[in-house]
Parts: structure tokens; sequence; C-alpha cells
């Protein structure tokens, strides 16, 4: 199946026509007749922390759990599909190793497998992509991505920053849990560490929807802004403008911003801080000149820098002010944001993938990462590959570096230290490596949690640019050095009956709101108590 051609393939689309590379295929819904069932197919995740990887036909992907954080995890419309599927683009290997990607041009788009038949359609019809169209490609499997990655960019646009600057956060190694004076001691120890941007995270705000420091940053976020800039760097600062919780003032002044259904009801973007999450509609003009202003606030603070999250809450399905198709919606609300960012750089975090280029400078490609490598409650019990975790970042970043033409591919951070953490040294450095290959390097590492050589370490890292070049499909050359990440990042064993029985009781528990606000709060706690064994 090495010379596969497009010949060997029956095409049902409105047009097909050659292009170089491919074909292009023109029409709502188009459907390819392969010559063979394949053996392989590669998902391709709703928005970044959704799974994306190839994976065997054979392989029974469950329902994701739990189905309470589906609308924050994956596409909701898509949870309980059990062919082999996925947002826009599809490709899959054929007994031999033939490879065919049927990738969409436009928004709204869902690829699936039946059988040996692969068939792509648009959700929205003609409204947000009038044309329709498709490109249908066989052959070398970087050769396709990159003529794809390059069709997108004709079309979507590319980030405008060339340069991803290397970044301090404060989330993996302090939660929520910061305040100012400890943010300003972290400053003041990074030192010499030749960090371009420190990053405020999660914490820092009154409540999620309410944009406005809260008791722990007495001198407001311009204070901080004004601290972190006098060190040379750029101040940046989290945010997750398009969801609100119900104890948020915006929520209750504003309810009619908010995402509905039919019927009438508020859409449920997930569960997390304890609280149930809600959409903002990107299409009513009364939030979209409140995410202007919001966006246009933070710059005034000082903030070059903007993490903005949970983003894929502005495409869920829902009733909108507007009719549009839902990706086309969310895409309408982050032209919005760019446009009032101005020429900060945008960090774009559980967003859509397509809908999102052209439009940020960098885009989150994988799940969080974490200080442990994977668990057997999510792989097993929850089949949940959505979860922070090394494997599971692993595993999707890697298959969607073929977007670096468009953006930066951020990886998230890289640990050095060996404090709080159960990653292997192996494991940790496999993550640099990836970091050094995206060229997208941050770190949450507590200077104070440093020995003096990881520190070394750390600032040789963020230092070094060596020569990286592709060798396989997840294998780099760096330097003089080979790595490969095949073995590390392979999908686990799939449970038995008797495992999945006892995964759905945690599945049956999550929608117990009360249950949810305590494992919040306990995991405060803990942070806390952390904090008390390991100050900063």
């Amino acid at each position: 199946m090495e010379g596969l051609s497009l010949n060997q393939i029956s095409v049902t689309a409105e047009k097909s026509e050659k292009m170089e590379g491919g074909l292009l295929l023109t029409g709502p819904r188009v459907k390819l007749e392969l010559p063979a069932v394949p053996i392989r197919y590669l998902y391709s995740g709703w928005h970044s922390w959704s799974l994306t990887a190839w994976i065997g036909t054979d392989y029974n992907l469950r329902t994701q759990r739990p189905s309470i954080l589906h609308p924050m995890q994956i596409d909701p419309l898509y949870a309980r599909d059990h062919r082999p599927n996925g947002s826009w683009y599809g490709a899959v290997e054929l007994p031999g190793g033939g490879i065919v990607l049927l990738g969409s041009l436009g928004l709204d788009s869902h690829v699936a497998l039946n059988g040996n038949i692969l068939e792509g359609w648009n959700e929205g019809g003609q409204l947000d992509n009038p044309s329709c169209e498709w490109f249908l490609a066989t052959g070398d499997e970087t050769g396709i991505f990159s003529r794809y990655a390059g069709l997108l960019g004709e079309r979507l646009g590319k980030g405008h920053i060339q340069k991803p600057p290397r970044v301090w956060c404060s989330w993996y190694s302090l939660n929520t849990e910061i305040h100012e004076s400890q943010m300003l001691k972290i400053l003041n120890d990074l030192g010499d560490l030749p960090f371009d941007v420190f990053q405020v995270d999660d914490g820092w705000q009154v409540s999620i929807g309410d944009w406005e420091p809260n008791a722990k940053f007495p001198s407001g976020m311009s204070g901080l802004a004004t601290r972190i800039r006098a060190t040379g760097r750029k101040a940046g600062l989290w945010l997750a403008p398009l969801i609100v919780v119900p104890s948020s003032n915006t929520y209750h002044q504003h309810r009619d911003w908010l995402l509905h259904d039919k019927s009438g009801r508020l859409v449920s973007a997930g569960f997390n801080w304890g609280e149930q999450l809600y959409a903002l509609d990107t299409t009513h003009p009364g939030a979209l000149e409140w995410l202007a202003a919001l966006m246009k606030k933070i710059r005034l603070w000082g903030y070059d820098y903007a993490k903005l999250d949970f983003l894929s809450a502005g495409a869920l399905p829902g009733k909108r002010h507007m009719d549009m198709p839902r990706e086309a919606a969310y895409r309408n609300g982050l032209k919005v944001i760019r446009t009032a960012l101005d020429d900060a750089y945008l960090l774009t975090c559980a967003a859509p993938i397509l809908p999102s280029i052209g439009l940020c400078d960098a885009l989150r490609v994988g799940p969080d990462v974490a200080s442990h490598f994977t668990s057997q409650l999510d792989d097993s019990l929850l089949m949940n590959f959505s979860v922070p975790g090394v494997r599971n970042a692993l595993r999707t970043t890697l298959h969607r570096l073929w977007l670096a033409p468009l953006l930066h591919t951020d990886p998230d951070v890289v640990y050095f230290r060996t404090r709080q953490n159960n990653l292997t040294a192996e494991q940790k450095s496999l993550m640099q490596d990836l970091a050094t290959i995206c060229n997208v390097k941050a770190t949450s590492d507590i200077p104070s949690w440093l020995t003096d050589s990881e520190r070394t370490l750390l600032h040789a890292f963020l230092e070094a640019a060596p020569r990286v070049s592709k060798i396989g499909h997840v294998a780099y050359r760096i330097g003089d050095r080979q790595v490969d990440f095949s073995q590390f990042i392979t999908m686990p064993p799939l449970p038995g009956p008797l495992t999945n029985l006892v995964g759905a009781i945690p599945d049956s528990l999550a929608p117990i709101k009360l249950l949810m606000k305590i494992l919040d709060k306990l995991g405060k706690n803990s942070i806390k108590h952390m904090l008390e064994e390991n100050p900063v």
C-alpha cells in the first residue's frame, strides 16, 4: 500500500478537482470508499486537551469519564460516538502502510470512519464556509500535513510574533494559592534566570467572571505588572474570559449574555472551582463589548502576555443571540479579543484548534502536564486522556506539531525540580526535549525549591538553541542526540469489564455537586498544607 494512489479511492462529493499535493473536494458532506479497512485512525481532538493520536481501529475507545466534565474536556456533541472520529480532519493507515488524509478547510466540520468508508461533514452547511472545501491526499504523513497546514494558513492566517518568549508561570507549583508578596519574592529569586515573561496564573481574580484583583493583591494588578516590568521582563496574566460561575456578579447581572439551549436553560460548560461553569455567548453585543473592555483593561494594567483558558466554552452547542455555527461564533469572539489585545502575545488554552488559527500567537496543543506521568484512575477507571499528566500531554502534543508553521505549539511547562515531584529523571528529560523541539520554553519551578545543580540546568535549558530535525514519526535529532518518544505515548491496555464497571462509580457520583465541592476544597487544603511544608 505504500504506493496508494488517489485513483484507488472512490470519492463522493459535489465537486472534485486536482490541486498541488492532492484533491480539492467541495460539498457539505463528502465520502471516501477506501480500498481496504484501515488498521489505524488518527483521532483529532476538538480542543487543546482533547485526545489526538494514532490509535488502532481494534482499540475500543470508550466514552470518557466523568461525563459532567465533557463540556470542558472534549466536544460534547460527539462524546458518545464510538466510531473512530474527530474534529475537522481524519487520517487512516491502510494495511501495508498507505496513509490517507481528509481535512476540512473550514470550521464546524467533523470526520468519522465506518468500516472502509471515511466521511466528512460540515455542521453548519453553507453558513460558515460557503464552499465547504476539503483536502484529500495520500502519501507520506509529514508531507501531507505540511501541505494541509499551508492550505489552512492561506485561509485562516498565522500568528504574528516570530519568536516565542521564555515564561515563568505560577500554576504548576502554586495552583490558586498565590498572593502578591509571594509573587514578588519569586520574581526577585529568579535573579539572572533568562525568562522573558513572568506570568501570574489563576488565583488573582475575585471570581471567574469578575476579573478584578482580590484581597491577596492589595497593590492591584497594575502595581504587580510595574514591579515585573522593572526587572526587564514582560508581565503575563491568566484569564478564562469565556466562562462565568454562579457566584460572580457577571452571572447575576448579565445572564442574557450566556449561552442557552433551545429550551432556554443555560448550557453547562463543565464544573470547576467547586462551581458549575457557564459559557459566554460570543455573538451577544453586550458580551462582546465587555470582552473588548476586559482585554483593553489588562493591557492598561501593563500585561503584554495573555494566557486565555477554557476557551472552548465559546464554541459549545447552544442557541445564540445571532444565528451562526458554533465554531464561527467562537472565532467571532476571538477576533474581538485579538483586536483589543493589540500587539500583546496571545496564548490560547483549552481552545478549539482550527478556529483559533490566525488569531493567536501560541496554542496549547495538549493536556496540562503534572508532576506525575500517568495514573490508573485516569487510564483504566475513567479512560480520560484529557486530564493532566505527562503521558497524556506528550501523546497529544506530538501528534499536533504539524501546526508549527501556523503558530507556536505550546507543550506546557517543564520540570527541573525534584522537590514536590514524582517524575523520574527520564520523564523530566522527555518534557524538556519536547519543549526544545517546540521552541516554547516555560516552567513553574519555584527558585527556592531548586538545588544549585537544578538551577544551573534550567539556566542552560533556557539559553540553549540546538539544531532540531525530525527523523521519524515521533523521533527527533536534537543537536548530537536522538530521542524517540514512541514507547512513552502508547495507549494503556483496555480495561476489563469489572474495571469498567468500577469506573462507572465515580462517573455516577460526579454530578453530585456537594461532593465535587468537597473534592475541590480538599484539593485546595492539600496545596496549602504542601506550601506550609515547602515555603516559597
